[in-house]
């Protein structure tokens, strides 16, 4: 396994070559991303958001990763990626609306090389081996962009993920599979998806490499993902283009707010993996280079507050959608089904007032 810093913050590996800034902005992206996961799951509880995917604990492989992506490179999340859609550029309002209920969160600015977030299964692994082979084929062969494609470690036992990977393998693809093996597929331990020793080998049955990473180590996670987009992008004579990265790591919370994870783990499990913490490891690692002291803690601590607050703000400012619209994107074009529902639906409204819809 891949590892830069030990749980305590010490090198034991090398180090990515990144200056004093990029260090402190992923230091301070990981702070984000923790302070909004527990907003989110407030908002939850407190009845201002819907059911909402929690990712601390992964801070690291997502902040990791997605900074080691270039501009022109494409993104390909499931439903728990808010972190690094935010390094790729995607705010944290547009986030919020679409666990709020608000589809229009989920309109990604064509700027942020990000797909659309996958809430089924493995469902995003073809289509970012599809987009990968697209790409390739544009390009005459010499492809300029990889494509990051994040997935958990309950997915690699579904055959979306499996054909994905065969088809990568047997066509070349710009891709790299990105694992989150944060040992849970909501209540089934890791051990019950597979009887492989590291989900990363898999790779091998489709002809590529698979790498395996301390999940919860930003800098590690970052050198390898760094390294397998640069081979997606122009690999050495006899090597194939697509990567899996297996990042080992743990989700501290609950798959979603709709789960209670105290029925199937442990709390000795959960401590010991607390111990691993990426945030502390980088700070601590940080503050051993004289980078970070308490005032920049501070200082970042605060506007990352500031930031999500008014994120939230934003977010619960904005306009309600016409219900109405829900019937608009399902399909390409409307079948006769779902044109008889919108109807209907509009016949209701017409006679009952949106009121009538809403919970009480």
């Amino acid at each position: 396994m891949v590892r830069v810093l030990d749980e305590d913050g010490a090198v034991v590996g090398d180090v990515p070559d990144l200056d004093e800034d990029e260090l402190v902005a992923m230091y301070r992206q990981m702070k984000l991303a923790r302070h909004f996961d527990e907003r989110a799951v407030s908002l939850n509880r407190q009845g201002r958001m819907g059911t909402y995917p929690p990712l601390s604990g992964q801070e690291g492989a997502q902040i990791g990763s997605a900074m080691a992506m270039a501009a022109d490179d494409w993104m390909i999340p499931s439903y728990r990626e808010h972190a690094a859609a935010v390094v790729r550029g995607l705010g944290l309002r547009d986030t919020l609306r679409y666990w709020m209920g608000d589809e229009r969160g989920n309109e990604i600015p064509d700027d942020t090389n990000v797909f659309t977030v996958a809430v089924p299964i493995a469902s995003q692994i073809p289509h970012a081996t599809g987009m990968a082979w697209a790409h390739k084929l544009q390009s005459g062969g010499d492809p300029d962009s990889a494509f990051l494609c994040y997935f958990g470690d309950g997915a690699t036992s579904e055959g979306d993920f499996h054909e994905g990977l065969n088809f990568a393998g047997v066509f070349d693809t710009p891709n790299v599979f990105f694992c989150n093996n944060n040992q849970w597929a909501i209540s089934v331990p890791r051990e019950r998806q597979t009887a492989s020793e590291t989900l990363a080998q898999k790779a091998e049955a489709y002809g590529f490499e698979g790498v395996q990473v301390d999940g919860m180590d930003p800098l590690a996670v970052y050198s390898v993902t760094q390294d397998a987009l640069a081979k997606a992008r122009d690999p050495d004579e006899g090597q194939l283009r697509p990567t899996m990265i297996e990042a080992v790591q743990y989700r501290f919370g609950a798959h979603t707010t709709a789960d209670d994870p105290s029925v199937y783990r442990e709390e000795e499990e959960e401590r010991r993996w607390r111990e691993k913490d990426p945030i502390p490891r980088l700070e601590s690692f940080l503050r051993g280079r004289d980078v970070l002291d308490d005032d920049r803690v501070e200082a970042i601590e605060a506007s990352v507050e500031d930031e999500v607050a008014a994120a939230i703000d934003d977010a619960e400012a904005t306009a309600d959608p016409d219900p109405q619209s829900m019937f608009e994107h399902v399909y390409a074009e409307q079948t006769p089904e779902l044109r008889q529902q919108a109807a209907r639906f509009a016949e209701l409204r017409e006679r009952h007032g949106d009121d009538a819809f809403r919970e009480e």
